[in-house]
């Protein structure tokens, strides 16, 4: 029996010919993250551990995002912690406030994974990096400590599900719709620890970014991974800034999947998931008019924060005015991106429709700081998650979408079809 895409990455990480589903096995790592939340926790593990190195200072990352800038002390205490130890043992790759962005936006523009990586990462969507042709997955701070010192992890091999992506998607279609689209008909289980693999000649619609945010919210369907075939697409961006040595992995034609499924893009229509799962996705066809009035809106995080987001943002909100009541707030995902858009004038664009554009951050999302819902409230965001008590008050609710969808309902209070405003 043949072998998928992550199968025969952890096959060539661990040595072997071959694995199949269910394997346990271990194998060497080419990148090891942490953030400002949970890198502070694997240092004690590794302190307590007694080690006195690390396996690569090269292949260790500490981004500092979640509550950075620090928010109160202990998120300075944490930080601090992680500054100590990245200069006690030489830690290439730490990024810290005027260097670092939101970590699965950050690693992947520094070119420090790529096609045919195997990275970890303390933080659950680690995944994103399967956009690239990589085997990423997330694990928990004790399992990253053991990476920073041994340079190696254990896996059981996923099972796969195939994902057969046909057809061009219409005008205001995205990743977003189209990972929303999946978890709505699969279920935030439908592919626990599972390999999610992507093919189809509907793929060379999706430009890198797309792919990122599918990847991203493979955790979100409780895969193990999510990954995509490298192409040219994939090439274009990682030639000239992956720093590892690429390598591209095909499944076989005889790999097994335990399920396949066949998605017509041009079908999608823009969606929306529903608290308090992202499985609760329904179509802006689906919606009423005024169903669904929001306080805020958020346009950023490591699904939504890139420049192509953010110039779909900007589309919409150019000319245009966020609706009284609502607090919009964009937050690119990396200083490059930042610089990117206001080179572009979509800070511009965003600042004069009355937003607020923050440092990246990611801050809104897990309900740490710089967008908190109060009782009652609701938001439209493009983050990954909306279970309760996500964005602040149990009793407040979160709405996924787009970038589009986001922009458009920032502009008329409610959640809206990008293409109604348009036609406005």
């Amino acid at each position: 029996m043949g072998m998928t895409m992550s199968q025969k990455i952890l096959a060539a990480h661990a040595g072997l010919d071959s694995v199949k589903a269910g394997q346990l096995i271990e194998a060497k790592l080419d990148m090891v993250l942490g953030n400002d939340i949970t890198s502070p926790v694997a240092i004690n593990v590794f302190n307590d551990g007694g080690a006195a190195q690390v396996f690569d200072n090269t292949k260790i990352a500490m981004v500092m995002d979640h509550f950075t800038p620090n928010k109160d002390i202990k998120a300075a205490e944490q930080c601090a912690q992680v500054r100590r130890f990245a200069n006690k043992y030489d830690i290439k790759n730490y990024f810290d406030v005027g260097q670092m962005g939101i970590e699965h936006a950050l690693l992947p523009e520094k070119g420090l994974v790529g096609p045919g990586s195997l990275c970890i990462g303390a933080d659950s969507h680690t995944c994103t990096y399967g956009a690239l042709g990589a085997f990423s997955t997330g694990v928990g701070s004790t399992d990253m400590a053991a990476g920073m010192i041994s340079g190696k992890a254990w896996f059981k091999v996923p099972s796969a599900v195939k994902f057969v992506l046909t057809g061009k998607p219409a005008e205001y279609i995205s990743g977003k719709d189209v990972i929303l689209h999946i978890i709505g008909m699969i279920g935030v289980d439908g592919a626990l620890y599972k390999s999610m693999e992507f093919s189809g000649d509907g793929l060379k619609y999706l430009n890198i970014d797309d792919r990122l945010c599918i990847a991203n919210m493979a955790i979100e369907a409780g895969a193990k991974n999510g990954i995509f075939p490298v192409d040219d697409i994939t090439r274009e961006y990682t030639n000239g800034r992956f720093m590892g040595e690429a390598k591209e992995y095909c499944a076989d034609d005889d790999a097994e999947y335990e399920a396949e499924y066949v998605i017509d893009l041009s079908k999608l229509r823009p969606t929306v998931a529903f608290p308090h799962l992202p499985e609760n996705a329904r179509t802006v066809d689906e919606i009423g008019k005024t169903e669904v009035r929001i306080d805020q809106a958020v346009i950023g995080s490591c699904t939504n924060g890139r420049i192509t987001d953010l110039r779909a943002a900007a589309e919409i909100m150019k000319g245009r005015k966020v609706a009284n009541g609502v607090r919009c707030i964009v937050i690119p995902a990396t200083q490059s991106v930042y610089l990117q858009a206001m080179r572009e004038g979509l800070l511009e664009t965003f600042i004069e429709a009355g937003a607020i554009v923050s440092t990246p951050t990611c801050g809104p999302c897990l309900g740490g700081y710089m967008g908190i819902l109060a009782k009652g409230e609701k938001a439209v965001t493009t983050t990954n998650r909306n279970f309760v008590g996500r964005m602040g008050h149990v009793e407040s609710e979160v709405y996924l979408a787009s970038p589009a969808v986001a922009a458009a309902s920032a502009v008329t209070g409610y959640i809206t079809d990008p293409a109604a405003i348009e036609k406005d």
